[in-house]
């Protein structure tokens, strides 16, 4: 019990961000990107939920992967037991199961990759967990819900797909360019979250 306390001791920061960010994204990707006529290819949480991702690679870098596999436990029951309030249950719940999935592979890529080349990690881990949470939440979230459909030319051709499809896939690409852009951050901090059994240089 008392390791178990340490143990969320330790990890209230990233506790609390990974809450954060998964409420917001929650409330902004019921919200369409209106900017350039974007609403009916994009909703506001594909620029949100990215961060995720980042404050997980950190805690898996900092902490290791059992770490980051509790971060994503604690975090995903929080996450969930907030939107339930904040969200549609619908939302709320397609959202708790793409998380979960999504994080869990998230860690395990990142392990996997964590000592090749600093960005290979975070940029493999970040893409295939945003690909499989894309996946997973606009088809439980909104499959048979919405059911606007859109019509898409593409080289010519004109395609018809329903409108949440189209924001899954406008949510991916977006969710591809941030993960390019976490790196940033991600670079930056790798002098100062060293890993627990390295030690910090003065």
């Amino acid at each position: 019990m008392n390791g178990l306390r340490a143990e969320m001791k330790r990890l209230w920061w990233p506790v609390a961000a990974m809450a954060a960010v998964v409420v917001v994204s929650n409330i902004a990707v019921q919200h369409p990107f209106t900017p350039w006529g974007l609403q009916d290819y994009l909703t506001w949480g594909a620029f949100t939920y990215p961060v995720a991702f980042l404050v997980t690679d950190l805690t898996n870098r900092r902490f290791g992967v059992a770490a980051a596999r509790r971060l994503v436990a604690v975090g995903f029951c929080i996450a969930v037991v907030m939107s339930a309030f904040l969200a549609e249950p619908r939302i709320a719940a397609a959202s708790g199961i793409a998380f979960l999935v999504g994080q869990l592979l998230d860690v395990s890529v990142f392990n996997r990759l964590r000592r090749l080349a600093w960005w290979r990690a975070p940029l493999a881990s970040g893409l295939i967990g945003s690909a499989i949470d894309t996946a997973l939440f606009f088809s439980l979230a909104f499959a048979g819900v919405v059911t606007d459909v859109a019509s898409y030319s593409i080289l010519g051709f004109s395609l018809y797909a329903p409108v949440w499809v189209a924001w899954g896939v406008s949510d991916f690409m977006v969710k591809v360019a941030m993960a390019l852009l976490m790196l940033v951050p991600y670079g930056a901090l790798l002098r100062i979250v060293l890993p627990v059994e390295q030690p910090r240089k003065a």
